[in-house]
């Protein structure tokens, strides 16, 4: 996948995960690169389990996009959630 596919892809994720997750975003940045990780966390995890990895801009890789970026914003509020109290 180029570059901009997986910047497009990692956008479209990292909205998604911080609507599923939060309710709220966590600016444009930030879901970007939060959904970019995701892709590549959920692709390792996936593959991990046995399944496919991230194959290409499709809705299985979005899936899997979504996923990973989920645990990336879990992982993201336990870390800065602690920080703040």
């Amino acid at each position: 996948m180029s570059i901009i596919a997986w910047l497009v892809l990692g956008l479209i994720a990292g909205f998604i995960a911080s609507k599923l997750y939060a309710g709220t975003g966590q600016g444009v940045v930030l879901d970007i690169v939060l959904g970019i990780v995701g892709a590549f966390v959920g692709g390792f995890l996936f593959s991990a389990f046995g399944a496919a990895p991230v194959t290409g801009f499709n809705i299985y890789s979005m899936i899997v996009a979504v996923v990973g970026a989920i645990v990336v914003l879990w992982i993201y509020h336990a870390v800065v959630g602690r920080r703040a109290m």
